[in-house]
């Protein structure tokens, strides 16, 4: 009886000491979890990580229920954004959802078997994935452009706006093939609206001062590029486009949003929202290389009017009647 009983508070015993051990090594249960990397700050999600965030609902995933949310945000410091993507390898998520260029090329980097949901301007260009059609390997998503076609959109709507310009900066971060290839179309299709693009490009943020000096020296408008490189200094350019009196159209609105004249580009929420119907589909069993990456379908047109007042310049109503929404 006292051998059974010894017996039993050993057995006892190391089940107490195992049972951690045991606890650590078996999965987290059934609840996923995604990891969500941005080049944001917690309380400036954007449109983007919003209509990500309202598309999970909508697909009936709950965060803190049936979901759980690793979110990684660089507060601007693109160079963080390594650091945070293989944060995110180390919990061993079940998704990264990029949200914009600089998150998922960092995100690609940093696991080549963790599914990722990417969004960026060009998925191919980038080189995150093989095709559209059939991206390979662990990497699909939304592609935020569907060509160089919109450079002349961008050009046309400047034009429109002050239709003695002959001068355009594009400001430029040329780490981003993309951002290289949108501002080589643009100056390939300058010269039918008789105008000339000359690319101002910067590098490093300390280099904004200086390529602010270029812009007032030699242009009369001004495009600012998609890249995420750019978004954090995005109250800045306003600012200065402001200050000097430019012209300005954006590919993003959020700058419009912060006192920019007008915008044009996708739907960025909408967008948010087609990344979670992927997460839907990978967490159901689908794998990335099956899902092909998607082009927007929604395009925005937004024209801050309070701007243009204090620029001196008159909207025709044109384009206010193409316009999606109107700040006054």
């Amino acid at each position: 009886m006292r051998l059974c009983t010894v017996g039993l508070v050993v057995t006892l015993a190391l089940a107490v000491l195992v049972a951690p051990l045991l606890a650590n090594a078996q999965p987290r249960g059934r609840v996923p979890h995604i990891g969500v990397l941005s080049s944001a700050s917690p309380s400036e999600r954007g449109l983007f990580l919003a209509g990500f965030w309202h598309g999970l609902h909508e697909l009936g995933w709950v965060e803190g229920q049936s979901i759980a949310i690793e979110w990684r945000w660089a507060e601007g410091q693109l160079e963080r954004l390594p650091e945070l993507a293989a944060d995110l390898v180390r919990l061993n998520v079940d998704i990264i959802v990029a949200g914009g260029t600089p998150p998922s090329l960092a995100a690609k980097h940093a696991t080549t078997t963790i599914p990722i949901v990417a969004s960026a301007g060009d998925l191919v260009r980038l080189g995150l994935v093989a095709s559209l059609a059939q991206p390979g390997g662990n990497i699909t998503g939304v592609t935020f452009l569907a060509g160089e076609e919109f450079s002349g959109k961008w050009l046309e709507l400047l034009k429109e706006t002050v239709p003695k310009l002959s001068r355009v900066a594009y400001l430029l971060h040329p780490a981003n093939v993309v951002s290289v290839a949108l501002c080589k179309a643009a100056q390939d299709v300058a010269p039918t609206l008789s105008l000339t693009v000359e690319a101002v490009e910067v590098w490093r943020p300390d280099e904004l001062d200086r390529a602010f000096a270029v812009i007032t020296e030699r242009a009369e408008a001004l495009m600012v590029d998609a890249d995420g490189f750019f978004t954090p200094y995005r109250t800045r350019i306003v600012e200065f486009a402001a200050h000097h009196r430019l012209p300005a159209v954006y590919q993003v609105r959020s700058y419009v949003d912060a006192g920019g004249l007008m915008s044009y580009g996708p739907s960025f929420s909408a967008v948010g929202r087609r990344a979670a119907t992927y997460v839907d589909k990978i967490l159901k069993g689908a794998k990335p290389t099956d899902l092909p990456v998607e082009q927007p379908t929604k395009f925005e047109l937004v024209i801050n009017l309070k701007t243009a007042k204090a620029l001196g310049l008159t909207i025709p109503p044109s384009l206010l009647l193409r316009a999606d929404q109107v700040i006054e």
